[in-house]
């Protein structure tokens, strides 16, 4: 019973590092416009780049696949009553998987909408603080990058204040600062352009 259990555990996970694979702004670009995303305006296959290139359903379609992936994930960990610690595991393969597709080469996304949408599942109460402090340090610096890495770094945080389950919590770490580190190069270029 263990063993077949620890095997879907297995199973679980490696489905969601590809459902993070499935990159949507390179889809809905090839779908829309036949082209390659990762050749146009920024080069990034996220939401925003997806928005500049194709416009606003380019925009809105990526941003709600990028969503959907993360949370059918965590809402299938859910429905096999798998413990909390495994549904988080599964969000972060799905995350892994957004940001290192193996189908582009290691090449992904950022992660935003993806940690959204699995939070949003996973913790609604936690999704909602991280969207508070999203406005409160938008209100204070006028920068989405900075605004949003600050509040997904108070995730774990924001959960331990409601559960207080160390395991879950500590989890919720690097599935948080995966997605912050991704930004290092947005995170220059805004210091630089406040220097």
């Amino acid at each position: 019973m263990i063993i077949q259990m620890e095997f879907e555990w297995a199973l679980y996970l490696i489905a969601s590092y590809l459902v993070g694979c499935i990159m949507t702004g390179f889809l809905v670009a090839k779908l829309i416009k036949g082209v390659d995303l990762r050749l146009l305006g920024s080069g990034n296959i996220g939401a925003r780049n997806a928005g500049r290139v194709l416009g606003p359903s380019g925009f809105v379609l990526t941003l709600a696949g990028d969503i959907l992936k993360a949370a059918a994930v965590v809402w299938a960990g859910i429905q096999f009553q798998y413990p909390p610690y495994i549904q988080l595991l599964g969000f972060l393969a799905v995350i892994i998987g957004h940001l290192y597709p193996i189908f582009l080469r290691f090449h992904g996304g950022k992660g935003v909408a993806s940690f959204i949408g699995g939070m949003i599942i996973f913790h609604p109460i936690s999704a909602a603080l991280v969207a508070a402090a999203f406005l409160l340090f938008y209100g204070i610096k006028r920068s989405l990058t900075v605004a949003g890495l600050f509040a997904f770094a108070l995730t774990p945080f924001f959960y331990w204040l409601f559960e207080k389950q160390w395991l879950e919590t500590l989890l919720l770490i690097p599935i948080s600062f995966l997605v912050v580190y991704v930004q290092k190069e947005d995170i220059k270029e805004r210091i630089k352009i406040t220097e």
